[in-house]
């Protein structure tokens, strides 16, 4: 059997044990969770208890969590569900944030991908405002300065929705703290399943529903809900981990391919101890995917990823990096099963491709 490195944890993390074990009990579990019947009633404590931990997991109350079928419903509902004259994301969001409604405004950002706090201060204006800023970058990995937008958004009277499906359960995040209004959240980032994700809303804040049904979760998301699933979150939400070690594998990596010539894009301000997006000129990205697929290395293009098309990176683009440069960019990021094994394997496959690319460049200088 063919050895592999699975190296792009920010797409999905591999499931978590316990999540897995706890959803193969929940299989068994009979009673709908709107039911009042002794069954219906064990299935909602279940569906309760995975509440409460999603809750901890961004020290929020458990009556704020609204589970949906993921980070993008959430972002949905945010977004579309807000009555308000004015929506403003920053320009590195992700799509099901920039995508959500035909009418957000986009918010500037540095060379390095952060919120230009200057140009957010000027385009409010004192009406009716929610400004979208996730936690940190998918691609990048850049933690963006959360606390002072919420900051400029008191001063103007604005609420703030934070996608934070990255950053939960890699660095230290705090609901409360940070004084934010709505949060999403996405199971499969942290190690539970895919399909199901949460927001996580202030009490106080009226939403309108997007999938509208029965009375489920506060009449806020429609339809019977993902009881294995929630379960599954709940119980990868009570996983701690630790990635100061993921960190120094990350480290190691970026060490390695930067000796080799490669330009991490970010790499000057707070990242996720476990993202890299780097480039090597003259090394297309799709090449680059594709080569260390073949040698058993999984990552992704530095560019969003859709129905395994590579696009043009609206990230890099917003930060200003060369064209051509960003089309060489791939995003590496780690996780609970990451191993410097895995590193090793990166470097060597990710090597002798650079080398190719440094054998034809020289074979044409020779013959120029």
């Amino acid at each position: 059997m063919m050895k592999t490195a699975y190296m792009d944890y920010n797409a999905t993390a591999p499931i978590l044990p316990s999540a897995a074990s706890a959803m193969a009990d929940a299989i068994n579990l009979v009673g709908n969770p709107s039911s009042v019947h002794r069954l219906g009633r064990e299935a909602r404590a279940k569906m309760e208890a995975a509440r409460d931990a999603v809750a901890a997991l961004v020290n929020a109350p458990r009556d704020w969590v609204i589970f949906t079928s993921g980070g993008t419903e959430a972002d949905a509902l945010a977004l579309d569900g807000v009555d308000c004259e004015r929506v403003l994301v920053s320009a590195v969001e992700h799509a099901a944030v920039l995508n959500a409604r035909a009418d957000v405004e986009v918010i500037a950002v540095d060379a390095n991908g952060l919120i230009d706090l200057t140009a957010l201060e000027n385009m409010l204006d004192g009406r009716s405002t929610l400004i979208s800023v996730m936690a940190a970058n998918n691609e990048t990995g850049v933690i963006q300065p959360v606390k002072d937008v919420v900051a400029l958004a008191r001063k103007y009277g604005a609420l703030v929705h934070c996608d934070a499906v990255q950053a939960v359960g890699k660095t230290p995040f705090d609901m409360l703290a940070l004084d934010l209004d709505m949060v999403s959240l996405s199971a499969h980032k942290i190690g539970g399943p895919q399909g199901v994700g949460a927001l996580v809303k202030r009490e106080g804040i009226t939403l309108n529903a997007v999938q509208r049904g029965g009375g489920q979760e506060r009449s806020l998301r429609g339809g019977t809900e993902n009881l294995i699933g929630i379960i599954g979150f709940g119980a990868a939400a009570k996983e701690v981990m630790d990635f100061s070690s993921i960190e120094v594998l990350r480290d190691l990596l970026e060490t390695q391919t930067k000796t080799r010539g490669a330009k991490v894009l970010g790499e000057t301000v707070e990242r996720l101890p476990n993202t890299s997006c780097f480039a090597f000129e003259g090394l297309p990205s799709e090449r680059q995917v594709m080569a260390l697929d073949l040698a058993g290395v999984m990552v992704s293009a530095g560019s969003a990823c859709s129905s395994g098309t590579v696009k043009a990176s609206h990230v890099l683009k917003a930060m200003k990096v060369d064209e051509e440069l960003a089309n060489c960019a791939i995003r590496v990021s780690l996780g609970w099963g990451s191993t410097k094994d895995d590193v090793e394997m990166f470097v060597e496959a990710w090597s002798k491709l650079v080398e190719r690319v440094q054998t034809r460049k020289s074979s044409r200088s020779n013959a120029a």
